[in-house]
This record gives structure tokens, C-alpha cells and sequence, in this order.
């Protein structure tokens, strides 16, 4: 069997499921780059038993949202280990939404997103700005091209900070751009430190909002902005009604979150943390294109077309063929299928208008 499938695999190069990335600066974006970096850095050996202890953190199976906060370190550490490959294979460098414009591509409007993140808070050269919770960098180095300003990108995972620092080697920003491993409830940096911060559906991972909020509020130089995405349940959002909890815990599985918090509750926290805020608003409501589009199974497309159905049909037994001959490690088909089960839980909340990853806020720190 296992020959059987070399054979295949090397007659199928050139297929984009299972190519191997040629282009030094381009996303891992075939089969074997997916199958090497499941479990991140993590032992292969314990990939499964990780896979595990993650799904025991979540409601599905059995968790509750006190033990996910007092844990969330350790569950987003883990989930991002399993996960990231997976992202990186369907997403790109930037793991996120946007809305979006008929006739515009994903990555089109993703860039967007970053580029209009970038004139919120009017980034200009020489600016030293912070992303907290900065992924493997993709819109670190997007917006640090566009606006011509240093970054730092905050990160609690070991596994994305050595992936991003490659790939800010390979883009020529490793001068002006660097990743810091730290807990963003934790920050290391002195008071008054960054002229801008921002985050891009990040934050959500925090078990408490305040508390991130105060921190970063904490860093921010007076008088300067922080703008973010916020993953959030909207004003639609019933917590007595038993199908949309049963949405909002599989987008908490199939996305490490301790536990996802409303518009108003985020709005709430900012004030409290001290922030003036000048303008918020859910972006999703006025994309043209729904947010969800890309995953949802009534959907096709060519230019992301790995994260349609047939997309993710593909992908889905791809790693279980990987996992059966020993090229993928031992849980890689479980990371899979609660990646899978997330993708229908944000269709889901997408089309009952009870989800939002694209909850907007400008607030600045006051000058006194």
C-alpha cells in the first residue's frame, strides 16, 4: 500500500494538493508540507494524545468555559500546534476573513482588510506599531509593506513565531519586523511603548477582554489608536436557544476559544479599560459577499477552492490516507475533522446572523 501511494504521490506533483511550494516565499501548500507540520512542535509520537487533551478543554466533549479560561494558554498552544498547517494549507499566510466585493477573490479582499487596518489607524514610515496575536505574520508583513512601519508580532506559539520568522527572512522584512513569544495578557514591553496596535481576529483567544484590553492599553503610547477584528455573537444571538449554543461551542472547538463574547460585551470592555472609542461597527453587515462564502458546501470556487466542500472532502481523505501509510502523524484526521466541524459551526452562525468575525473598533488612548 505504502509504495502504491509513493508511486501516486510522485506521479501527482503538480496537482496543487499535492505539490511541494517551489517559490521560497510562497505558503507551504502541498500535501507533504501539511502532513510535516501537523502537531507543530509537538512530538509526532504525541500528536494524538494532544489531540486529545484539546477536545477535552471543549463543551462537545464534556469541558466547560471555566476550564477553558483557566487553561487557555495551554488549549491555544495545543490547538495552534495541531491546526496550523491546516490553516497555512487552506488560508495562505493570513488566516482570516473580510468582506468582500462580488467579482473580488479571498486574497484580494484579505489584503484589503489589512490595508484598511493600516489607514484607521494612519500608519506612516518610522512608526513602531504592535499586532497582538500575530499568527505566522502574514498581515504583519502585508501591512508593514504598505504602510512602511516596524512591527512586532506577539505570539504564544513557538511552532508560528519560527514559521514567521522564516517566511519574514524570505520577504526581506526580517529587519524591520520581529516576532516576541509571550502571553498577550502578559506583555513584556515598558508602559507607553507603541505609537499603534492592532489585532486581527486574535484577541478572542483571550479568557478575559478586559484584561488584554488593559494591556494593551498599557503599551500604547497616549494620544494612539488600537484598531481590531473581534470574533463575537451578535445582538441575534439567543443563549437559551439550545441550536445556537450548540453553533457557538463547535466554532470554540474548531477554533481554541475559551469562550466567544458579545459586541456589546467587547464594546464594554474597551471603555472600561480605559479607551476612547471612535467608531465600531460589525463590517460584516455590509459585505456585498457573505463573510462565510468560502466554506460554505452550496458554494464553488477556483481561486479557493481548498476551502470549498469538495475542498475539504479532498483534504479530509488526503490526510487519512497520509495518516494510514505514516507520512502524517497519528491524529491528524481527528485535527481534521474538528477543523471540519468548525467550518460548518461559522457557516452556521454566518447564516443565522448570531456570529460575526469582523466586529470593527477604533478607540484611542486619551492624551491625560
Amino acid at each position: 500500500m505504502r509504495v502504491v501511494f509513493l508511486t501516486f504521490l510522485q506521479a501527482s506533483r503538480e496537482c496543487s494538493f499535492f505539490s511541494v511550494s517551489r517559490h521560497p516565499v510562497m505558503s507551504k501548500s502541498g500535501a507533504l508540507d501539511l502532513a510535516s507540520g501537523v502537531g507543530g512542535k509537538i512530538d509526532k509520537k504525541e500528536v494524538e494524545s494532544a489531540v486529545k487533551q484539546y477536545e477535552k478543554y471543549h463543551v462537545c466533549y464534556g469541558g466547560d468555559e471555566e476550564t477553558r479560561k483557566a487553561n487557555y494558554s495551554d488549549m491555544v498552544n495545543r490547538y495552534y500546534d495541531l491546526a496550523t498547517s491546516f490553516y497555512e494549507f487552506g488560508w495562505g499566510e493570513s488566516f482570516h476573513f473580510a468582506p468582500r466585493w462580488k467579482g473580488e477573490s479571498l486574497k484580494e479582499s484579505i489584503k484589503r482588510h489589512e490595508h484598511f487596518l493600516a489607514i484607521q489607524l494612519g500608519l506612516k514610515r518610522g512608526m513602531k506599531v504592535l499586532d497582538v496575536g500575530c499568527g505566522i505574520g502574514g498581515p504583519l508583513r502585508e501591512i508593514a509593506r504598505y504602510s512602511l512601519t516596524s512591527i512586532t508580532g506577539l505570539n504564544n506559539n513557538e511552532y508560528q513565531i519560527s514559521r514567521g520568522k522564516e517566511l519574514n527572512q524570505l520577504a526581506g522584512l526580517s529587519e524591520t519586523c520581529n516576532f516576541v513569544k509571550v502571553d498577550f495578557m502578559k506583555m513584556p514591553f515598558t508602559d507607553n511603548t507603541f505609537d499603534a496596535t492592532y489585532a486581527i481576529e486574535a484577541t478572542c483567544h483571550a479568557p478575559d477582554a478586559l484584561g488584554c484590553y488593559k494591556e494593551i492599553y498599557r503599551v500604547l503610547k497616549p494620544g494612539q489608536c488600537f484598531a481590531a477584528y473581534e470574533w463575537c455573537m451578535t445582538a441575534h444571538f439567543d443563549p437559551k436557544n439550545e441550536s445556537h449554543q450548540k453553533t457557538k461551542a463547535e466554532i470554540e472547538l474548531g477554533n481554541g476559544l475559551p469562550d466567544i463574547r458579545t459586541t456589546n460585551q467587547c464594546l464594554e470592555a474597551l471603555k472600561l479599560a480605559g479607551f476612547e472609542v471612535i467608531w465600531e461597527k460589525d463590517l460584516a453587515l455590509d459585505s456585498p459577499v457573505p463573510w462565510y462564502l468560502p466554506l460554505d458546501t452550496s458554494h464553488f470556487s477556483i481561486t479557493s477552492f481548498r476551502l470549498t466542500a469538495f475542498g475539504r472532502f479532498i483534504t479530509r481523505n488526503m490526510v487519512k490516507i497520509l495518516e494510514f501509510v505514516g507520512l502524517a502523524p497519528a491524529g491528524s484526521e481527528r485535527v481534521s475533522s474538528f477543523l471540519e466541524r468548525a467550518a460548518e459551526g461559522l457557516v452556521e452562525g454566518g447564516r443565522k446572523e448570531i456570529f460575526t468575525p469582523m466586529y470593527f473598533f477604533l478607540a484611542r488612548k486619551p492624551l491625560s
